[in-house]
């Protein structure tokens, strides 16, 4: 096996546990058992537990970050930031949603991870901007991001994928309110 093929394997691997599970709850010997990655390779491939797990952050950022654009993208432009909720709502619908793995990275690790804290924050950051472009404000768009952060961790926590559609609602009326001015 190949450096890359190890390593698309233990990320994929690393996703799959470090979000069921949390990162401190998984060792490197699980990743390495599921992944099929030789204790040498995986180490190679990343020298230590946080080499993985900014890696594995990273990619899950690219993914998801991707995922709602696109989705958002196919919808008319009026539509834009009601879509965004559509989408959490479908993500948050999924059998595996655990929340939202920065804020649950974070919540484990805080400041005591620099690395890790520093792309939690570079994801958040962009996905405010993202929102903030969408919004065609930052005002406004700093309001979504916070009605998409709150029914995130609700969903998280209660499981109920309708938080989607509560803050759907009160972006509706903040795009309204944000149009009459």
């Amino acid at each position: 096996m190949d450096h890359d093929e190890a390593r698309v394997r233990l990320l994929d691997t690393a996703e799959e546990l470090f979000y069921a599970r949390g990162i401190r709850a998984v060792g490197m010997d699980a990743i390495r058992s599921g992944s099929g990655v030789s204790l040498k390779r995986l180490y190679q491939c990343f020298p230590a537990k946080s080499d993985l797990v900014e890696a594995y952050l990273r990619r899950r950022d690219e993914r998801w970050r991707r995922s709602l654009a696109d989705y958002v993208s196919a919808q008319p432009p009026e539509d834009a930031v009601p879509a965004v909720f559509d989408w959490l709502r479908q993500w948050f619908s999924e059998d595996d949603f655990r929340g939202c793995a920065f804020i649950n990275s974070f919540g484990e690790l805080g400041d005591g991870s620099p690395r890790v804290a520093a792309v939690v924050r570079e994801h958040k950051d962009l996905v405010r901007e993202y929102l903030r472009a969408l919004a065609g404000s930052d005002e406004l768009g700093d309001q979504i991001f916070a009605l998409v952060e709150g029914a995130t961790v609700i969903a998280g926590i209660t499981g109920d994928p309708d938080a989607a559609e509560s803050a759907k609602t009160a972006a509706v009326a903040l795009l309204r309110a944000f149009a009459e001015r």
